[in-house]
């Protein structure tokens, strides 16, 4: 029987903004906003969050146990055998990947990526390969033999960092799919990797329908009421991955 778990990377040990995780946001610690958002999406079964058995996520652990969200913890640097033994653990047969810093995460942007991915009947599909979603709304979906076969076959350290990394690569054989927006919206910025991020998140909330119930097109409502909310130029996009493979080009 198949069975869809939504897998949220989470940890403490961030290098740009520590402890993001555990913000306030709405009243809570941000990744259990975001994981009561994640839950209302109507395909995937379970949701988990997944980070490390470093002690600095200890922290957030407790927080997770306490509200009794599903956990899975693995290595701190190998993320991609981390969510391999997470999908394990709990039984999926097709994976959703989610990071732990867009709290403001659209789960009817989920929904469609899995539509996508079942009708199209690829490995991979996702929201980000061209970005057409703003940053913040980002959503993988692949299945479960797909993601052990990259688990296997990934040797440098930015695809075991990087979870879809070598799914994504054209030499892995796999086969994609990717969602577009109706309009090319990828310059906004709704992810929280810095502290000015988390403030601009928080003045969305206060204009954005009480008690979560929101969505992409709220969002940009919101934002056009609130031009200085939408800078594009705040930071850029996928800063780990770009210094991952800066790293590797730099060895020898």
């Amino acid at each position: 029987m198949s069975r869809t778990v939504a897998l949220i990377q989470a940890r403490m040990s961030s290098s740009r903004f520590p402890g993001k995780v555990l913000q306030p946001l709405d009243g809570m610690p941000s990744i259990l906003y975001m994981v009561q958002r994640v839950r209302r999406a109507r395909l995937p079964h379970e949701v988990v969050v997944v980070t490390s058995t470093d002690p600095s996520d200890d922290a957030l652990a407790a927080v997770l146990q306490q509200a009794q969200v599903p956990l899975w913890r693995g290595e701190l640097d190998d993320v991609l055998a981390r969510f391999a033994g997470a999908a394990r653990a709990f039984d999926a047969t097709e994976v959703v990947r989610l990071t732990g810093d867009c709290p403001l995460i659209d789960p009817q942007v989920i929904d469609a990526v899995i539509a996508l991915r079942r009708e199209r009947g690829t490995d991979y599909a996702g929201n980000t390969d061209p970005a057409t979603y703003p940053d913040g709304l980002d959503v993988e979906c692949f299945t479960r033999d797909a993601l052990e076969r990259a688990a296997a076959a990934a040797r440098r350290p930015s695809e075991r960092e990087h979870v879809t990394l070598w799914l994504r690569d054209a030499a892995s054989g796999c086969t994609r799919a990717n969602l577009q927006a109706i309009a090319d919206v990828s310059r906004l910025r709704l992810t929280v990797d810095y502290p000015d991020d988390l403030e601009v998140v928080r003045a969305l909330l206060r204009v954005l329908p009480a008690g979560g119930h929101f969505d992409l097109f709220d969002i940009l409502r919101a934002l056009s009421a609130n031009p200085a909310l939408a800078d594009p130029d705040r930071h850029a996009r996928n800063e780990g991955l770009a210094r991952s493979l800066a790293r590797e080009d730099q060895k020898p």
